[in-house]
């Protein structure tokens, strides 16, 4: 008997991805959204490749993180029931150059994403070698909610106009999307996560928050991201700030918004490709380390299993 036994978990392994939150140095929760495993232990295992290694920094830092999952697309979930996980996680500083250990994750991802096994062909690989070089995150689930499915919105067209919030950091990118994910504390410092439909004000963004998600003033992020049903053209964008308690509710009045893939202009790829080196390069030198050569021929075994349709290892 797991803590995870007390979640819907054909639902959870249904989920092409969830939005994981680690704290920061100064304590803000800093919320993803990634692709997770869940093992036959109970645990959960996440991957980050050398590029985006902050979530593995930020865990080997403070090891509390939670998981939500409330995106359902691709997942053919309808309705979907929401996903709480609170717990600890681990992260050896062991840099993985094949799937071992995670094998059935890698496969998986080979299914679900097809287009990602065109990084295998040799063409690709030396653009694509920082993708799989890889940190393992292993959490240990702590407790469990599970919440109701939000009811369906529309996609959002055109934004309401609201006077004196055109200027509010991420009032671009938060009107793209008819909900965002909080990311915010409790009393102990903990992170939480619950999904919200965040409403533009000139002091910031109202958001509700569920009755079980006790969040407390401090530093806060709202997340948004999409993927289609084949885990493909991805966005995400995170908007930073303060979370305050007002007479209107729990606002976050923001100050600075992060696009770790860009905002779309057909320049980001290279731009993101050039971080992804210069990132990579970087987390190598700071431990005197040359670059490991990737197991190519164990992924490409992973990734023809999965296209072929073969049981997940």
């Amino acid at each position: 008997m797991t803590v995870l036994d007390s979640a819907p978990l054909d639902a959870l392994d249904a989920y092409r991805t969830c939005q994981f939150v680690t704290l920061g140095r100064n304590g803000t929760p800093q919320a993803w959204p990634t692709a997770v495993a869940r093992r036959e232990d109970g645990t959960l295992l996440l991957t980050t490749s050398l590029a985006f290694a902050q979530k593995a920094l930020n865990v080997r830092r403070d090891g509390r993180v939670a998981l939500l999952f409330s995106d359902p697309t691709g997942s053919g979930l309808d309705p979907a029931p929401q996903v709480f996980v609170a717990g600890r996680a681990e992260c050896p500083d062991e840099i993985m150059t094949g799937p071992e250990g995670a094998e059935a994750y890698w496969q998986r991802l080979f299914e679900r994403q097809p287009h990602s096994r065109s990084y295998l062909s040799p063409p690709m690989r030396p653009l694509m070698h920082w993708y799989y070089l890889r940190l393992h995150i292993t959490v240990e689930p702590e407790h469990v909610r599970v919440r109701p499915p939000l009811a369906k919105l529309p996609e959002p067209g055109a934004p309401a106009a609201v006077t004196g919030t055109e200027a509010l950091p991420g009032a671009v990118q938060l009107s793209r999307f008819p909900t965002a994910v909080l990311a915010a504390r409790d009393a102990s410092g903990a992170p939480l996560l619950a999904r919200t439909r965040p409403r533009p004000t000139p002091a910031g963004y109202l958001v509700d928050v569920p009755s079980d998600c006790a969040v407390q003033r401090g530093p806060a992020t709202l997340l948004v991201h999409r993927h289609d049903e084949r885990l493909n053209h991805m966005y995400n964008a995170s908007v930073r700030g303060d979370l305050r308690r007002t007479t209107d509710g729990w606002i976050l009045v923001p100050a600075a918004v992060v696009e770790p893939m860009g905002s779309g202009r057909a320049t980001d790829a290279f731009r993101v490709l050039r971080h992804t080196k210069r990132s990579t390069n970087r987390y190598l030198e700071r431990r005197g380390l040359s670059r490991p050569q990737v197991r190519w021929d164990r992924f490409r075994a992973l990734a023809r299993a999965a296209a072929h349709g073969e049981p997940t290892a």
